[in-house]
């Protein structure tokens, strides 16, 4: 039996295999009032059909303003909880279990008129406008944002929330020393505005349900920080409640020219293994994963215990009946496709 079509189980969260769809925005113009739609619905429905354990809704933002773009999903107000439901019921009903990644874009925020962030650092790239540092009041009421939108995600019937503590958005702008000059205590602890995050959210949770951060385990900028950071950071997050961690990397701006990242399959597998036997907890890698033989090694050498794929899933819905396929696994198809394979 090919290790990827094991069974995984992590709390009360059951999955049926160990492949992850990653999230991924889908930047879909008629989402403009953050409601998932019948695109979000066939998208996410097809992975569902296609095989997928555990399906991982795109970046999901605790207010308007804290999207990427104005076509990005939210979870802002309880009008948004029935989309989610439909969309959550029906991929239950193909075998998937569903998560959703609740974030806030910070400085990143590409249409927001004016911006928040930990400091008045402006992301460096063209089009990006100069944030407002938050007041040390409205970050606390920025964590309670993140719990309503947990109270939310719950009540839409998700098996799982993660956390968007990467790629440089909001969590990932408080826990680097790039991005938070801050003088009060969420500048003083860098980890302090991810653990009211997490302990916030764990209380909208029910207890058996698992908990899972995305974090960048390094940052690629001058003066950004590496694995042993986000390893000290992590552990910060995991005694507040944390689960899993699904490991990526980058995202706090242009690569210095000594540091650039690497785009070759399973380049941040290893991040993903240092993380997992440092701390002891399960991990989810990422990052060009989508050579079949490859993702199975991952988890066959016990380099993650799920693996996330991205754009492969993009360009094929049903990458993990094909991956069965070429591993020797019967597919778990559905009645109405079994003729065809």
């Amino acid at each position: 039996m090919a290790q990827l079509f094991t069974p995984y189980r992590l709390k009360g969260l059951e999955l049926k295999n160990r492949i992850v769809m990653a999230p991924m925005c889908q930047y879909s113009v008629t989402a403009k009032d953050g409601k998932p739609n019948d695109w979000h619905y066939v998208h996410l429905t097809s992975r569902a059909i296609g095989g997928t354990g555990l399906i991982l809704v795109e970046m999901t933002d605790v207010e308007p303003d804290g999207r990427i773009t104005d076509y990005d999903l939210g979870l802002w107000s309880d009008d948004h909880i029935p989309a989610f439901a439909r969309i959550i019921e029906a991929c239950h009903g193909y075998g998937a279990k569903v998560g959703i990644q609740i974030a806030h874009a910070g400085r990143k925020a590409e249409d927001a008129p004016e911006p928040v962030a930990p400091s008045a650092i402006r992301f460096d790239a063209p089009g990006y406008k100069m944030p407002r540092e938050l007041t040390t009041d409205e970050v606390r009421q920025m964590v309670d944002k993140f719990g309503q939108a947990a109270r939310r995600a719950v009540a839409a019937g998700v098996d799982t929330i993660e956390l968007h503590g990467a790629h440089g958005y909001l969590i990932h702008q408080f826990q680097s020393p790039v991005t938070n000059h801050r003088t009060d205590e969420y500048g003083k602890d860098l980890s302090r505005f991810g653990v009211e995050v997490i302990r916030a959210v764990k209380r909208q949770m029910p207890d058996d349900m698992p908990l899972i951060i995305r974090v960048s385990a390094v940052e690629y900028v001058e003066g950004g920080y590496g694995l042993d950071h986000i390893i000290e950071i992590c552990r910060k997050y995991k005694e507040a409640g944390v689960d899993m961690i699904h490991v990526s990397s980058g995202g706090e701006g242009r690569p210095a020219p000594n540091h650039r990242p690497g785009n070759y399959p399973g380049y941040q597998v290893p991040f993903a293994r240092a993380i997992k036997q440092a701390l002891d907890i399960p991990v989810i890698a990422v990052g060009v994963l989508e050579d079949f033989h490859l993702a199975e090694s991952v988890v066959a050498n016990q380099d993650a215990d799920l693996v996330a794929i991205a754009r492969g899933m993009l360009r094929d819905p049903y990458w993990a009946l094909h991956a069965a396929q070429a591993l020797g696994v019967k597919p778990d198809v559905p009645k109405q496709y079994e003729r065809a394979f």
